[in-house]
C-alpha cells in the first residue's frame, strides 16, 4: 500500500541522490548510442564514428554511420522513451501493473490507423501517418478502457488484460486484412513486424518536437499520478479532477504511442517492464519514477536495436518480446493474478 506522507511530503528527499540516478543513467545512454553507432553486421572504430561526425566526408563509411546507423539509434531512443513513459503513465491510470502501451491496445489502434491511410494514400508524409496513429491509437485504448471498467467505475486488472489481448488481436488481424486486400502489405511490413530500418532525419525533425512537448507536459505534471495511486477518494480530497486527469494522461500517452508506432512499429513489454525496473531504483513516486523509467527506455531499446542489427538485422521486436514474454510471465505469477 502507498504511504501517504511518503508521496505527498518530504517533495525533495532524496533529490540529491535522484540527480546522480539521473545524470549516470544520462551517461549510461550516451555511451550506449555510441556503442550502437559502432557495432552492427559491420564494425566502425571510435575514430571513424568521430570522423563521420565532426569531419566528415563523402564516402561509403561516413554516409552509412550519418545517414543510416544515427538517425536509426536516435530513434530508438525516442521509441523506448515513449513506450516507457507512456507504460509508466497507464500503470498509474488504470493502477494496472500490468498496463503497456501495446497490451492495452494502443500500438495496435495505431498500426490499425497506419494501414488504413496506406489503403487511401500510400505516400503520405510522416506527419500525416503520426496523425493516423494516434488516431487509431485512441480508437484501441478506448475499447480496451472501457471493457476494463468494473461495474463499481474503476478499472479491474483481469478484464483489462483479457479486453487488451483480444482487441489488440482484432485490430491487428483487421490490419492485416486491410494491407493484403489492398496489396501495401510491403508498405505496412515495417509497422506490423516492429522495426527501425529506414529511418530518417526528416521522421526524426517531425517527431521529436512532439515527443519532447508530451513529455514535458507528462514530467510538468506527473505529481498527479502519485495523488491518483493514493485510491479515489483520497485524491478526491487532495483536489483532483480524477476524470480530468486520466482524460489528458490517457490521450498524452495515445500521442506517444501513435509516435511510436508511425516510427518502429508495435512493439510490445517495453512499457510493462521498464517502469517496473525503474521503481526498484526510485519507489512509486512518480515525480521519480518518471524521468528515470524514460532514460531507461530509451538505453533498453537502443540495446535491443544493437542486438538486433548484431544477430543479421533481426526485428527489434522480437528482440524484445524474447526478453518481455519471461517477465510478462514473472509478474503475473508475482503478483498472483489469476
Amino acid at each position: 500500500m502507498v504511504n501517504q506522507r511518503d508521496v505527498v511530503g518530504r517533495r525533495h528527499l532524496f533529490s540529491g541522490k535522484l540527480f546522480v540516478l539521473i545524470l549516470m543513467l544520462t551517461v549510461l545512454l550516451l555511451l550506449m548510442l555510441m556503442l550502437s553507432f559502432m557495432l552492427g553486421v559491420k564494425t566502425y572504430s571510435l575514430t571513424t564514428i568521430f570522423e563521420a561526425i565532426f569531419r566528415y566526408q563523402d564516402i561509403s563509411e561516413h554516409n552509412i554511420i550519418r545517414d543510416i546507423r544515427i538517425p536509426r539509434e536516435v530513434a530508438a531512443m525516442l521509441v523506448g522513451m515513449c513506450l516507457a513513459c507512456g507504460g509508466a503513465v497507464m500503470q498509474g491510470v488504470t493502477k494496472n501493473p500490468l498496463a503497456d502501451p501495446a497490451l492495452i491496445g494502443l500500438n495496435s489502434g495505431a498500426a490499425l490507423g497506419i494501414s488504413i491511410l496506406f489503403a487511401i494514400s500510400s505516400g503520405a508524409n510522416f506527419f500525416v501517418i503520426i496523425l493516423a496513429g494516434f488516431i487509431g491509437a485512441i480508437v484501441g485504448g478506448t475499447i480496451v478502457l472501457l471493457l476494463g471498467l468494473s461495474k463499481k467505475g474503476g478499472f479491474n486488472t483481469m478484464r483489462i488484460i483479457l479486453a487488451g489481448a483480444a482487441v489488440s488481436s482484432l485490430l491487428l488481424a483487421i490490419a492485416e486484412g486491410i494491407s493484403l486486400y489492398f496489396k501495401t502489405n510491403q508498405s505496412a511490413m515495417l509497422w506490423s513486424s516492429g522495426g527501425l530500418a529506414g529511418t530518417t532525419w526528416l521522421q526524426l525533425k517531425i517527431a521529436s518536437p512532439m515527443i519532447v512537448v508530451v513529455m514535458i507536459l507528462i514530467l510538468l505534471i506527473g505529481h498527479q499520478l502519485t495523488v491518483l495511486s493514493l485510491g479515489d477518494e483520497m485524491a478526491q480530497g487532495l483536489g483532483v479532477n480524477l476524470t480530468m486527469i486520466r482524460v489528458v494522461f490517457s490521450l498524452l500517452t495515445m500521442i506517444l504511442a501513435g509516435i511510436a508506432v508511425a516510427m518502429a512499429g508495435s512493439l510490445a513489454f517495453v512499457g510493462l517492464m521498464i517502469p517496473h525496473i525503474a521503481r526498484i531504483f526510485v519507489g512509486v513516486d512518480y515525480r521519480k519514477l518518471l524521468p528515470v523509467a524514460t532514460l531507461l527506455g530509451g538505453i533498453f531499446l537502443v540495446f535491443a536495436d544493437m542486438l538486433a542489427r548484431m544477430m543479421g538485422e533481426s526485428p527489434v521486436g522480437a528482440v524484445v518480446s524474447i526478453m518481455g514474454v519471461p517477465f510478462f510471465i514473472y509478474l503475473v505469477r508475482k503478483l498472483g493474478i489469476s
